[in-house]
């Protein structure tokens, strides 16, 4: 499969977490849930930039380094659900966001931007071929 076809596949993936951030921004949803969707969401789209570069992403929910191989640089409050990858699930303590949800779902929106930016010049046809 080409890569933009697995990028956009990754892509939708990510947009069905993006779908139930949106939905779940209620406080009563548990945030350490919402952060983990949202991890999950940031992960998927820096696969799929990687992807779009032609490498294969490595397995691997580190986002610093998936970040480093996409080629990008996520703002702080999306480096910081990390912790929601493994960590805030698995524990009973209260892990607060790094932000609030709607401001969260904004950066991951233009994150998601960046990637359907870079798909989009991949629809184009090469100059000459038609």
């Amino acid at each position: 499969m080409p890569p933009e076809e697995d990028a956009r596949a990754i892509l939708r993936l990510a947009m069905r977490h993006e779908q139930s951030l949106a939905a779940s921004l209620d406080p009563a949803f548990a945030q350490e849930n919402w952060g983990f969707l949202a991890q999950q969401c940031v992960e998927n789209l820096l696969k799929g930039l990687i992807v779009l570069s032609g490498e294969q992403p490595p397995l691997s929910h580190d986002l610093e380094r998936l970040q480093l191989l996409a080629r990008v640089v996520l703002p702080e409050e999306l480096l910081a659900l990390q912790e929601f990858a493994v960590k805030a699930r698995y524990s009973p303590e209260e892990t607060p966001l790094s932000g609030s949800r709607v401001e969260l779902l904004a950066r991951i929106r233009q994150l998601r931007g960046e990637l359907e930016s870079l798909l989009e010049g991949t629809d184009r046809p090469a100059i000459g071929t038609g």
